[in-house]
């Protein structure tokens, strides 16, 4: 990739913003010149909003730049760049559709209002007394967009005056019936210890409780969706939401086992699922000796096998 001036320009400009030296490379200048389409003849002048998702920004790159990116490099500049360009106002989150939920294969980032009002005038007179006031009110614009961010947060009670806010989309409607609806009927009196959610990893979590019960896990450890705690019986209920990935098959039982395996209360290993009709998908890989819970029918419980029905079991599930 040849070095053009645009790219200079900005990486100039995401120093002027107070970017982490992190996100002042070509990458990062690369999805700056993607949000406000500025391809190589145009000028800042020109510069557009247009909606866009991770794999059209780095495809817009090769096009236009000639720099070519992995595959695997999605994740790279959704948290190494365009989350940070979000939480300093520069770009918004699916301004067209705030509700989408986080995982979502459309979402989309657009350069903030403010800041292509900016960008425009970047290289003339009018830069830096511009620059000035904008950065004197970012500060209050990226409050107003997390504000209505926050607004289509999914509320769920985790015990009494109590709330949790997660990520909209239907991942979190799950989590929610497994907290309010499976836990009320199948694990009374428990205690919520984790709630995944889909926009940050630790959506709720009781590391102190988990602690006493001999499991120490750190941000490497693939958590189940969620972790409720049943004190009358001891037990760790670990539940999986299934609603883009897998249930709880022959591999991730081992996984979970694994990572709880110094708990000092029994494990129980559950899928939940929205539906029976997403259910029945995945019947063939659900292991043996555990739960399968679905949302829409929320007073039963399905048992794979095993010598008791909801309860923990010490030895792994045959394969």
């Amino acid at each position: 990739m040849s070095v053009h001036p645009h790219l200079d320009s900005a990486l100039k400009i995401l120093e002027a913003l107070g970017l982490p030296r992190a996100q002042r490379n070509h990458r990062s200048a690369l999805c700056l010149l993607a949000l406000v389409d500025l391809r190589p003849k145009r000028k800042w002048a020109q510069a557009t909003s247009p909606l866009l998702g991770i794999t059209p920004i780095m495809e817009w790159a090769r096009e236009h730049y000639g720099k070519s990116y992995a595959p695997n490099s999605r994740e790279t500049f959704r948290r190494q760049t365009m989350h940070q360009f979000v939480d300093a106002g520069l770009a918004l989150y699916n301004p067209d559709n705030p509700s989408r939920a986080v995982n979502s294969p459309s979402a989309v980032y657009q350069i903030s209002p403010g800041a292509l009002s900016l960008l425009r005038c970047f290289g003339t007179s009018k830069w830096a007394s511009r620059l000035t006031a904008y950065l004197s009110e970012v500060g209050t614009l990226t409050s107003v967009y997390a504000q209505a961010r926050e607004q289509k947060l999914v509320p769920v009670k985790s015990g009494v005056d109590q709330q949790i806010l997660l990520s909209p989309g239907e991942h979190s409607e799950l989590v929610r019936a497994i907290i309010e609806n499976f836990a009320a009927r199948f694990v009374p009196g428990g205690v919520l210890i984790y709630a995944g959610d889909t926009g940050e990893k630790w959506g709720y979590f009781n590391a102190s409780l988990l602690s006493q019960l001999g499991v120490d896990v750190d941000a490497h450890g693939k958590m189940p969706d969620v972790i409720l705690y049943c004190s009358n019986r001891n037990w760790l209920v670990l539940v999986e939401s299934v609603t883009s990935h897998g249930p709880v098959d022959g591999k991730r039982h081992a996984e979970l086992a694994k990572l709880f395996r110094g708990s000092t209360a029994g494990l129980v290993y559950v899928t939940a699922f929205p539906s029976r009709a997403l259910m029945r998908r995945y019947l063939d890989e659900i292991a043996w000796e555990t739960e399968v819970w679905v949302a829409d029918a929320p007073s039963h419980l399905i048992h794979f096998n095993g010598e008791r029905f909801l309860g923990p079991y010490t030895s792994p599930p045959p394969n």
